[in-house]
């Protein structure tokens, strides 16, 4: 008992005696537990000098991280963040640019046609196309691995012509990627594939109608493995770089295809598989895989 109480009893000689309640003892929530513990305590003394960001690397590196990005719409968005990142997101490390309507080209990374980009850009890098207009291509030789990217929203916004003295617009001989562009030939073919593989996304591939479109296909693929063999008997390769040149293919994701003879012509080794189509109000999109039997 307290000292109160100790007096209370004295005075009152015996009789009954006023005892206080006990004491309650405050109930500690989940969050004042969690501030009490230490490791929490050393979490908040932390200074904030101690926690990295993206803003706190340098360009080179930030740059790196943004190069896993797919071009199309990730690294793109990445352009909106903030003055910095614009800078980087559109450097010419990054992806090359061909814009015809660009007078000034002394900006690095900048084309006035498709055939320049190629043959300045290295094996990795993004071309992108800008939309607008009629961009003339002529059996375009692609001998590295390239990505070119329509930069309209949709693909009839980026059009690739080809004359019709050419066998082909564009003739991939690597590892290719193209995406949101539209390929026209008058006769001959859009694209020719000798080797790699070849991957068409989103795409629109038109081709002379009739009464000509016996002379022209969209797709036509040569790689076989009669080449592969010749090439392979004069050059001492390992056997990882093997697997490489015999993986050839082409794989098409969601894209029209309209005019020629058929949807695709093989010489080589390859065939049509895997076909899936699919009906709109006005087209037809496919789906398919031209690989090995």
């Amino acid at each position: 008992m307290s000292k109160n109480q100790i007096e209370s009893a004295d005075m009152n000689d015996g009789e009954n005696v006023r005892v206080d309640a006990p004491m309650e003892i405050p109930k500690i929530s989940k969050l004042d537990r969690r501030i009490a513990d230490p490791r929490m305590m050393k979490k908040r003394r932390m200074k904030p000098e101690s926690l990295t960001s993206l803003n706190n690397l340098d360009d080179g590196c930030l740059m790196h991280i943004l190069s896993f990005l797919s071009p199309i719409p990730d690294r793109y968005n990445t352009a909106l963040v903030c003055h910095r990142w614009r800078y980087l997101a559109c450097h010419p490390r990054l992806w090359l640019r061909v814009d015809r309507f660009l007078k000034d080209l002394s900006q690095p990374g900048v084309f006035h046609d498709i055939e320049s980009a190629v043959s300045a850009a290295r094996p990795g890098d993004t071309i992108l196309i800008g939309a607008g207009g009629n961009h003339l291509v002529s059996n375009i030789q692609i001998k590295k691995p390239l990505c070119l990217i329509g930069g309209g929203e949709t693909p009839d916004e980026t059009t690739l012509v080809c004359s019709r003295g050419s066998d082909s617009a564009l003739e991939l001989l690597s590892t290719c990627k193209l995406a949101n562009l539209t390929v026209k030939a008058e006769l001959g073919c859009c694209l020719l594939h000798r080797s790699g593989r070849v991957t068409i996304d989103g795409c629109v591939l038109q081709c002379e109608t009739n009464p000509l479109d016996h002379l022209s296909c969209p797709i036509v693929s040569t790689a076989g493995e009669e080449e592969e063999e010749d090439m392979l008997s004069h050059v001492e390769v390992k056997e990882t770089l093997v697997e490489k040149i015999k993986g050839n293919s082409v794989s098409v994701f969601q894209t029209r295809i309209e005019g020629g003879a058929k949807a695709v012509s093989t010489s080589g080794d390859l065939v049509l598989q895997r076909v899936r189509v699919m009906y709109s109000k006005a087209y037809l999109y496919f789906w398919f895989d031209v690989d090995h039997k």
